[in-house]
C-alpha cells in the first residue's frame, strides 16, 4: 500500500512538470563519452592508411620497450627470466612469454645459454649501433625539442607544468631520458624546476615572442609566401584562420542509418566553424564560454599546435585529455575530436585510441620525417615486420591482434586482451603507456640486484 502511494504520488508530481512517464520508464541521463559509442560514431569513418600507421606503430612500441630495458642492464645482457617484468608494458596475453617476443626479432636481440643453462637475451650489433645513433639523434634534436616544450609552458595555465605530464611526451616528442634534470642545466634561460605540494612542476622562465606564433600561422603564412610571419613581436590575440581538412579518396560526407541520411560533416556547419574568429593558444584564455564555437575553436587550435609538435603528427588520446585543466579544454575533448573529422583522425584499433593530425600524412607516410622518426623505421625494419595484416577496416574496432607483425603465421604471440577504453576518455587517472616508465625501470634494475645478491 505504501509503495503504491509512493508511486502514485511520483506520477503525480511528474505530471504537474508536464512528465506523463512512470519513473522506471525515463530514459536515464545521459552519461559520459563512452569507449564503446566512440567506436560506433567512429566506425563509418575510417582511413585505412592511417590504421596502417597504428598498426606500425604498436609494433615499433613493444620493440623499443624491450630495447630501453637491455640498454639499463650492465653490458646491455640480463636473464630472459628477467624480461618479464615487461609483460604489461608489451600488452603479452598469457601464455604467451616475453622470451618468445624476443626470439621473433633475432637482429635486434640475441639469445644464448650459458654453462648452468640459463638463457640469457642482449643487443645484436646492430641493435647496438642504433642505440648510438639515438643517443646522438636525441643530442642533437634537444634545442628543438625544448622549445616546443617550451612553447607548451607558454601555452598553459600558470606558465607551468607537472614534470611527470611531460614525460608521457618523452617518446612523442624526442624528449631525452634525463630531461627532468639535465635540461635545467643546459636551459637555464627556459625553465627551472619548482616544487610544488603535489610535485615537480617545470616552470617557463622567460617569454619569447617569436614563439607565440603558432605552427598553423607558419604554414598559412609559408603557402602565402609570407617569409617574415616566423616572427611576431607582438603580444598574441585573437586569430582567423580557417583550418586545413583532409579527407580519404572514398570519404562520402554522409550515410544512411534506417533510411535517414546523417551528416558526418555539415557543411553549413564547417563553413561557419572556419569562419570563427578565435584567441591564439599562446593567449590567456579569460571570458570565453565553455561550449561556444569560439571556445570549441580555440581548443581546436590547442590540439593542433600540441600534435604539430610531435615527431609523428600522433598521440595517445589521453595524453591529451589529462591536459585538460592546463591548456584549458573542454571536458568533452574526445567528443571534440570526433567532431571534427579532418583536422584529426581518431584510431580506434587496440587498447587505447590515437588521434592523427590529418594534414601531416600523405596515404600511410609522413609528409616531413623528422631524423629520430626515420631511425624508427630502421627499428621496424630490423623486426622482419611485412605489413600484411589482412582486413584491417574489417577487425574489430577493441582488438589489438598483430596477425603477421613478425612473419608467423603459425602462432599469434602478440595477442593483446581486449580492454575497455572507458576509463582513458573521461576519468581523471593516467593508464600505463606502451613504453616502460623510467621509474619503472629503476624499480626493476633495483629488483634484479637484489635478487642477484
Amino acid at each position: 500500500m505504501r509503495v503504491t502511494c509512493s508511486r502514485n504520488c511520483l506520477a503525480e508530481l511528474l505530471r504537474r512538470h508536464g512528465q506523463t512517464r512512470c519513473p522506471s520508464q525515463l530514459s536515464p541521463a545521459r552519461s559520459m563519452t563512452r569507449g564503446r559509442s566512440v567506436m560506433e560514431r567512429s566506425k563509418k569513418k575510417r582511413v585505412n592508411d592511417l590504421e596502417v600507421v597504428i598498426e606500425r606503430c604498436k609494433v615499433v612500441s613493444k620493440v623499443l620497450t624491450v630495447l630501453d630495458a637491455l640498454k639499463m642492464e650492465e653490458e646491455h645482457v640480463t636473464p630472459l627470466k628477467r624480461l618479464e617484468i615487461l609483460r604489461p608494458q608489451l600488452g603479452l596475453a598469457k601464455p604467451h612469454k616475453v622470451a618468445h617476443f624476443v626470439h621473433r626479432s633475432p637482429q635486434l636481440f640475441e639469445v644464448c645459454r650459458d654453462s648452468r643453462g640459463v638463457m640469457w637475451a642482449g643487443l645484436s650489433p646492430q641493435a647496438e649501433a642504433l642505440v648510438e645513433e639515438e643517443a646522438r639523434l636525441l643530442e642533437e634534436h634537444s634545442p628543438t625539442a625544448a622549445q616546443y616544450v617550451a612553447r607548451l609552458l607558454m601555452m598553459s595555465v600558470g606558465r607551468r607544468l607537472p614534470v611527470d605530464k611531460i614525460a608521457h611526451f618523452r617518446r612523442d616528442m624526442g624528449l631525452p631520458h634525463n630531461f627532468r634534470t639535465r635540461w635545467v642545466h643546459m636551459f637555464p634561460e627556459l625553465f627551472r624546476l619548482v616544487t610544488l605540494e603535489d610535485g615537480d612542476y617545470l616552470e617557463l622562465v622567460s617569454w619569447n615572442p617569436d614563439w607565440a606564433v603558432t605552427e598553423h600561422q607558419k604554414n598559412v603564412a609559408a603557402l602565402a609566401g609570407d617569409t617574415n610571419a616566423n616572427s611576431n613581436a607582438c603580444a598574441p590575440g585573437e586569430l582567423s584562420l580557417p583550418f586545413h581538412m583532409k579527407f580519404p579518396p572514398d570519404f562520402k560526407s554522409y550515410y544512411k542509418f534506417r533510411g535517414k541520411a546523417h551528416h558526418y560533416v555539415k557543411t553549413g556547419n564547417t563553413e561557419q566553424f572556419q569562419k570563427t574568429s578565435y584567441l591564439s593558444p599562446y593567449a590567456q584564455a579569460t571570458g570565453l564560454t565553455p561550449g561556444s564555437q569560439e571556445f570549441d575553436k580555440r581548443a581546436v587550435a590547442v590540439m593542433h599546435e600540441i600534435l604539430s609538435f610531435t615527431l609523428e603528427k600522433r598521440l595517445v588520446t589521453d595524453h591529451l585529455t589529462h591536459f585538460r585543466r592546463e591548456f584549458v579544454m573542454p571536458q568533452k575533448l574526445m567528443r571534440l575530436l570526433l567532431k571534427h573529422y579532418g583536422i584529426f583522425y581518431v584510431s580506434e584499433r587496440g587498447k587505447r585510441l590515437s588521434v592523427f593530425l590529418t594534414e601531416a600524412y600523405d596515404g600511410t607516410e609522413l609528409i616531413k620525417k623528422a631524423p629520430l622518426v626515420r631511425w624508427k623505421e630502421k627499428v621496424l625494419q630490423l623486426t622482419g615486420y611485412r605489413g600484411k595484416n589482412k582486413n584491417i577496416g574489417k577487425v574489430h574496432e577493441s582488438s589489438d591482434s598483430d596477425d603477421n607483425l613478425f612473419g608467423g603465421d603459425d602462432d599469434d604471440i602478440l595477442n593483446v586482451e581486449s580492454e575497455d577504453s572507458d576509463d582513458v576518455l573521461d576519468d581523471g587517472t593516467l593508464a600505463d603507456d606502451d613504453e616502460m616508465d623510467l621509474g619503472d625501470l629503476s624499480d626493476y634494475t633495483e629488483d634484479v640486484s637484489v635478487k642477484s645478491s
